[in-house]
């Protein structure tokens, strides 16, 4: 893997707000950073979720290694890089901090320790892949790709921007709906089967893939996952999945002219309370 990003889709109302799902791949230790802007919709594989012996192979052969090896000095940014044999052994002790990640993960894993504690591990030394949904960029982008910005989430916002810049939004009528992950060859069952297609976007959102964790396409196990996501209370990939608003300048939740599925569910700010 590397760093990536994608619009997976994007959508523009009649009165003009436009929506854009994006798929971003960057080295997992900036995710803390990303995930402060509180106007994105985002979900991310999870480390509790995948298996170790698939984390372990990934850290082997493709870790992620910095892109830029800042010499020290006081304050948050790092304005000038080692260079010669320091910067050679900085890269080849990072490598060594993984093997040893690596043997002690594989130590844990013996042991019969669960994922959500053994892939932990591993974090300093992934790539993380995010779907993200948003009306609003500006204010990211200008955090971002500032120079005093880590270089790693620089590198992510260059490519998110360049993406978002190039893509030409669809325009989505009133009552019809952005669908992050629903293929082009199933739009027009998508139409006819809009509940059906609500729920499959949301799994697929879920699991930051329009497969299953089998490699397959699966309606069932989509719909049954946007159920069980409803019932357990985690809402953050119903964010993704919205319909137009009448006036481009309305809010509904984080978005801006568009409502997510997510505020058609009852009670869905808290789940301490009912549902139905």
């Amino acid at each position: 893997m590397s760093f990536s990003a994608k619009v997976i889709t994007d959508s523009i109302s009649e009165p003009g707000a436009r929506l854009t799902t994006l798929e971003v791949t960057f080295p997992r230790f900036v995710l803390p950073e990303f995930n402060t802007h509180r106007v994105f919709g985002r979900n991310s594989a999870s480390s509790r979720a995948i298996p170790v012996a698939k984390q372990l192979e990934r850290v082997r052969q493709d870790p992620f290694i910095p892109i830029h090896w800042g010499a020290n000095q006081p304050g948050m940014q790092a304005d000038y890089e080692l260079t010669g044999s320091e910067r050679d052994q900085a890269e080849l002790a990072w490598l060594a901090a993984r093997d040893s990640a690596v043997q002690y993960t594989e130590q844990l894993l013996a042991l019969g320790l669960h994922k959500q504690i053994t892939n932990r591990l591993l974090e300093p030394f992934m790539w993380h892949t995010v779907i993200v949904t948003a009306t609003e960029w500006s204010n990211f982008y200008a955090l971002r790709l500032n120079p005093q910005a880590q270089p790693e989430i620089r590198r992510t916002a260059e490519l998110m921007a360049v993406a978002y810049n190039a893509s030409a939004p669809r325009l989505v009528r009133y009552g019809e709906w952005h669908l992050p992950l629903i293929q082009p060859d199933e739009q027009s069952w998508a139409v006819a089967n809009i509940e059906d297609a609500i729920k499959v976007s949301v799994g697929r959102c879920a699991r930051v893939s329009y497969l299953t964790h089998d490699g397959v396409r699966d309606y069932a196990k989509d719909i049954e996952l946007y159920d069980r996501l409803v019932s357990s209370g985690h809402m953050s990939p119903l964010e993704h999945v919205a319909t137009p608003l009448l006036y481009s300048g309305d809010w509904s939740g984080n978005l801006r002219g568009w409502k997510p599925i997510r505020k058609t569910i009852r009670n869905e700010d808290d789940y301490s309370l009912p549902r139905e």
